[in-house]
């Protein structure tokens, strides 16, 4: 079983405070197999991620969070960005015609652009897997909720740190039953169905910190671009 992390932001996130060598040097300290940078919306730094990788005897698995217009979604083994405001089916129509597997974060977490405030189970259950453990929860009712839901509908589950700085790279990491340390049998591994979750929550401490950190990357983003 290879131990994977699915959802990174690094600095090119709103979000995100650290670069990738951060990253890439706190997932091969925790013993990683594989990772996969998630930005919002963007990509470069996760090909970068995935180009680097192998230095830190890592897999590298590019990929995006794609912020669709009913919330977010893992596009993972896609190389070109899939772009943001589009329907959640064409998001998922999108990251297959790219050669990617759609993964739903959070999907129960309407405050954190889950997807199920504005879409129905059944459209749900059309994404390749569901995120059912994601670190920066509060209570775990949405986690739990999630992994309900793929139950359910059986489908293959993940998990994520959503890690936006680099100590909290490893926080969950999904196991997934491939033989082959290659991005693309992994992701094959993970649409089987051949994975189980494991993880623990960020300390609040840390969600605060990285919430925080967010808005003052929004607010100075947003002044710049009124100073142009």
């Amino acid at each position: 079983m290879l131990s994977v992390e699915l959802h990174v932001h690094s600095s090119l996130s709103y979000d995100g405070r650290d670069p990738v060598k951060l990253i890439l040097e706190q997932a091969e300290a925790v013993g990683l197999d594989a990772i996969a940078v998630t930005d919002h919306d963007e990509i470069a730094a996760s090909r970068e991620a995935a180009a680097r990788a192998p230095d830190y005897g890592l897999v590298g698995i590019p990929g995006m969070e794609i912020s669709s217009k009913a919330g977010h979604v893992l596009g993972l083994g896609i190389e070109e960005p899939v772009p943001p405001g589009l329907s959640y089916a064409t998001t998922v129509e999108r990251i297959h015609e790219a050669g990617g597997i759609a993964v739903v974060p959070h999907p129960f977490q309407e405050s954190r652009h889950g997807v199920m405030a504005r879409i129905t189970r059944d459209e749900l259950a059309e994404a390749d897997a569901i995120e059912v453990y994601n670190s920066r929860l509060l209570t775990g009712r949405a986690n739990r909720q999630a992994e309900r839901f793929a139950r359910e509908y059986g489908l293959p589950m993940t998990a994520g740190s959503d890690a936006h700085v680099s100590e909290m790279v490893g926080q969950a990491v999904t196991r997934v039953g491939s033989d082959d340390r290659e991005s693309g049998a992994i992701l094959e591994a993970i649409a089987e169905g051949k994975t189980s979750v494991e993880g623990k929550r960020t300390p609040w401490r840390i969600s605060f910190r990285q919430a925080a950190g967010g808005v003052k990357r929004r607010v100075r983003s947003r002044l710049a671009e009124l100073s142009r």
